[in-house]
């Protein structure tokens, strides 16, 4: 029997197991893999890197595919097709796509052939791309691969889930609890020192991932677990709907291969049109330059959902908090604002119950936002009261940075009036009532022991002070004056300053960045900052 046997079935036999074979982990594969499969005819090779790197350069057989020798128009289903067939692409093969290493453009490749429904189970990237082959010592050419026999592969149906139009990514948008909008942008762009298209910044809640930030430094994917530590870092969940986004639909390729394809992610989709849609929209839809703009408070707003009208109508949920000294306040104050002034903060900094017991019947809402005044945009006062409140578990918090003299230029009149405060006694009675403030304390905001937590990442003590403070932090300390933070007029700097500062300083984005300072409300003043650009893990140390 064993005779009658052809070598060319024998051979088949003995190419099976190298599909099985150590080198493949899920849709990754090695370049020793790579290496030991090179003629193998079932394997479909595609170089994914500019033409002008190809010509140079490529894996002996592969085919090149230059995603931006195309266009960025939307090819018809035919043509596409017909590509694919040209690059011998037949069920049943295993295709392998590799670019320079560490990039965008193979995993977009791979989003491409996904969406038009070639089997998941046989796309495979090179993991380290052409960089790693090359390292292992592997073979490289400058010949052209010839025009391999037209495959088979037909596109019969379109993979409609694994893409987003603008209508529900507009909608997810506004509802960043159950959605995830992962931008893969750097942060040159996403903070606004380069200008994508006519607007500077991202799109509203976005969060920003890099790309770069899903590989080694040899180019390599990052291990799942390690990725994953990075999503939990910034609140991402397998449970969330995830939109992965970037300036024109390709560095986006790169999470939505990680999470869906390496981490098995169950809701992921790709937003092709990315930034480049959003900011041409008629509708002239938002872009943001700071992570989190609402903590800032103006004029404008605070008329609008913290005036009279509102109150009349019985829905304004702000408390408006002012933390000047008594006889300040008495000299001229915004409508409704409840004088609690910075010391009374400062002093209850190791006793928050006690300053709970203060705010309920000073009328301050734990349900409601709580906007802090000073008179002067972010000062060490205001700071400090907003990082107060933020233990004390306030549902919301912002700074107001207008000064009180614009406020009155803008139209929102000062009063010497008396906020009343107390029982309602008709419907028109605008006194604020007394609550019972909950003080729901949280032990991750202000630490007298920098040992009493412990985050993802190693500590980052950050000395907010002009100077660094004479006791010694068991850790790495980086030096950023709040100072330089700021504009003269009590404004944070633009976030792409910002950016460069702390970069500059050594401030790592991935760490426990713990602020300290002789003053807790220089501290304080870094701790908004760092929020206000979307550092997930900040505290406060008094020392």
């Amino acid at each position: 029997m064993w005779k009658t046997i052809s070598y060319d079935f024998f051979n088949s036999l003995l190419a099976q197991p190298l599909m099985a074979e150590e080198g493949i982990k899920g849709n990754l594969v090695s370049v020793n893999w790579l290496g030991k499969n090179l003629k193998n005819a079932d394997v479909v090779i595609l170089d994914a890197s500019p033409s002008q790197i190809y010509t140079a350069k490529h894996i002996p057989g592969a085919m090149s595919y230059d995603i931006f020798s195309y266009g960025a128009r939307e090819m018809p289903v035919a043509e596409i097709e017909k590509r694919y067939q040209s690059w011998g692409i037949s069920p049943g093969k295993k295709i392998v796509m590799y670019d320079q290493g560490g990039t965008y453009l193979a995993t977009r490749l791979f989003f491409s052939l996904d969406y038009y429904g070639f089997p998941q189970k046989d796309l495979f990237i090179l993991d380290g791309g052409l960089s790693k082959w090359q390292e292992a010592g592997l073979p490289i050419t400058k010949e052209p691969t010839p025009i391999p026999k037209k495959g088979s592969f037909t596109i019969k149906s379109i993979n409609k889930d694994a893409r987003v139009d603008l209508p529900e990514f507009l909608t997810a948008s506004g509802d960043p609890v159950n959605n995830v909008l992962l931008e893969a942008l750097g942060a040159e762009w996403h903070f606004g020192g380069n200008q994508f298209f006519n607007r500077p910044g991202h799109i509203p809640h976005a969060i920003m991932l890099p790309s770069a930030d899903f590989y080694n430094p040899d180019k390599t994917f990052k291990s799942p677990e390690e990725i994953k530590k990075m999503l939990t870092y910034f609140g991402i969940t397998s449970e969330q709907q995830v939109y992965s986004h970037c300036g024109g639909g390709i560095a986006a390729s790169v999470p939505f291969f990680t999470l869906k394809f390496l981490l098995d992610y169950p809701k992921v989709k790709l937003y092709q049109g990315s930034q480049l849609e959003w900011v041409s929209d008629q509708r002239e839809l938002p872009i943001w330059t700071y992570d989190a703009p609402f903590l800032m408070r103006e004029t404008s707003w605070l008329q609008t959902w913290g005036g009279r009208m509102m109150r009349m109508y019985g829905v304004a949920q702000v408390s408006i908090v002012d933390v000047r000294p008594a006889e300040a306040f008495n000299q001229g104050h915004l409508p409704f604002a409840l004088n609690i002034p910075a010391d009374v903060f400062k002093s209850n900094i190791i006793d928050p119950d006690k300053l709970a017991k203060i705010l309920g019947p000073a009328g301050v809402d734990a349900s409601y936002e709580a906007v802090v005044i000073s008179g002067a945009g972010l000062t060490k006062e205001s700071a400090l009261a907003f990082v107060m409140l933020e233990k004390l578990g306030q549902k919301k918090i912002s700074v107001f940075m207008d000064s009180l003299d614009k406020s009155a230029q803008s139209g929102f009149a000062l009063t010497k009036d008396t906020t009343v405060i107390g029982p309602k006694k008709g419907p028109q009675d605008l006194s604020i009532p007394l609550t019972t403030y909950p003080g729901n304390v949280r032990k991750d905001v202000i630490i007298a022991d920098a040992k009493s937590t412990q985050g993802q990442y190693p500590k980052v003590f950050i000395a907010s002070g002009k100077d660094v403070p004479a006791k010694v932090q068991d850790g790495k300390v980086v030096h950023v004056a709040y100072t330089d933070l700021l504009n003269a007029d009590g404004t944070p700097k633009a976030a792409k300053d910002i950016w460069t500062i702390l970069t500059k300083a050594g401030v790592p984005r991935y760490a426990e960045l713990v602020c300290y300072s002789d003053d807790p409300g220089e501290a304080a003043i870094n701790y908004f900052i760092l929020k206000l650009m979307g550092y997930p893990d900040i505290k406060v140390l008094v020392i």
